[in-house]
């Protein structure tokens, strides 16, 4: 670390860590909660039919108007709200690490403050109704939050924790807007992104303050190769959010051990498919996307540009890892990226040759964040001899 580098707090790091394996645990019970179709199993938010936890019987909400909307599924409500909690406990750490990166900062600790009372003072605004005034005051938080980002410097990591508050603020933004709307495919593939994005400030932040550089003369060049991979890797999860987002993970067919789902598509290596339509990104408010709305042609073209940049993205993390292996020092973490590829490349056939059992699904969103983690953690530790 440099000599001007400062620690804001003796045990940021720590914490900063607990927030990166907080957000970890959230974004993979997101993807049970989803893959699991819970999704809307709270009709309301941020409660869940009026209640701060959940109500265990049909009868208990039976003159609650959450109930008009969608019925209670007591097997399936304790998932949403127990997601709730955990991004909830999360905003908490992410929102102290803000505090203690900006308390040296001349009234930082005011802004981190005045930002989160706005946001706090949005929630009950739009729970009565008034979801004008509620967005103009989260929108006021936000901005509060994004000038301050733009006035600090990262040289205390004061930049990009106010970065990570703003973002997690922004997710819950986008949480609501996937019940409210009906689980709109844009809004819950940016909330996958949302919460990745989250993860990757968290990761680099606590290793930048836990202060273990791995010093390699060629450290810039191979920086901006895993910048690259991550840039690829962020794309294909994008991708991975949009194929679930529209219930097209089967649109080739699943549960058959034969080729004609995989590697093939429905028995054909290039089937019929409507990429414009399957690609659309706004269909406009208020039409319930649960199990998709999609046709089978637009559903195979999403399946398929999932499966062409998995390649691309195999191929390209398999050059860096073995680019990786002819540095000294970094043979483990070569080892390390070539086997989380191989787990999630398996763990993408298995989803489709299964018809997408939900243990193995789960496992693909974790193997997602596993392999996010090696590169952002790769690029926060590199560093040249002389830097």
């Amino acid at each position: 670390m440099p000599a001007s580098f400062r620690l804001p707090f003796r045990h940021f790091h720590r914490i900063a860590w607990f927030a990166a394996l907080m957000t970890a645990s959230t974004i993979i019970f997101g993807g049970f909660v989803r893959l699991s179709d819970a999704g809307l199993s709270c009709p309301d938010w941020p409660t869940c039919y009026g209640r701060a936890t959940w109500p265990s019987a049909p009868a208990e909400v039976a003159d609650h108007a959450a109930s008009k909307i969608r019925p209670l599924e007591t097997h399936k409500v304790w998932r949403e709200q127990v997601h709730r909690f955990l991004a909830g406990l999360l905003s908490i750490e992410v929102f102290a690490l803000a505090l203690m990166s900006a308390r040296r900062r001349k009234g930082g600790m005011a802004q981190i403050i005045g930002a989160a009372v706005l946001v706090a003072a949005a929630i009950p605004l739009y729970m009565g109704g008034q979801h004008v005034a509620a967005s103009v005051l989260a929108a006021l938080g936000e901005a509060v939050l994004l000038i301050a980002a733009l006035r600090w410097s990262n040289q205390d990591l004061s930049r990009v924790s106010v970065l990570a508050l703003a973002t997690i603020i922004f997710q819950a933004l986008l949480g609501m807007w996937t019940v409210t709307w009906l689980l709109k495919p844009i809004v819950v593939m940016g909330h996958l992104l949302g919460a990745i994005t989250l993860f990757i400030m968290l990761v680099w932040m606590a290793w930048r303050a836990t202060q273990l550089p791995i010093r390699l003369a060629d450290a810039a060049r191979l920086k901006w190769l895993l910048r690259i991979g991550l840039g690829l890797l962020l794309v294909q999860i994008a991708l991975g959010g949009w194929v679930s987002a529209n219930y097209a993970a089967l649109a080739c067919g699943g549960g058959s051990w034969s080729a004609d789902n995989f590697p093939r598509c429905v028995s054909q290596w290039w089937p019929p498919h409507d990429f414009a339509e399957g690609f659309t990104l706004w269909r406009g408010i208020g039409v319930d996307y649960e199990g998709g709305v999609l046709d089978g042609a637009s559903r195979i073209a999403i399946q398929l540009a999932h499966r062409m940049m998995a390649v691309l993205v195999a191929v390209y993390l398999l050059w860096l890892s073995l680019r990786l292996l002819r540095s000294p020092g970094m043979r483990g973490w070569s080892i390390a990226l070539v086997a989380a590829l191989a787990a999630q490349i398996s763990f993408g056939i298995l989803n489709v040759k299964l018809a997408l059992p939900l243990a193995v699904a789960v496992l693909h969103n974790a193997g997602a964040v596993v392999l996010t983690f090696l590169l952002v953690s790769l690029l926060a530790r590199l560093r040249a001899p002389g830097e």
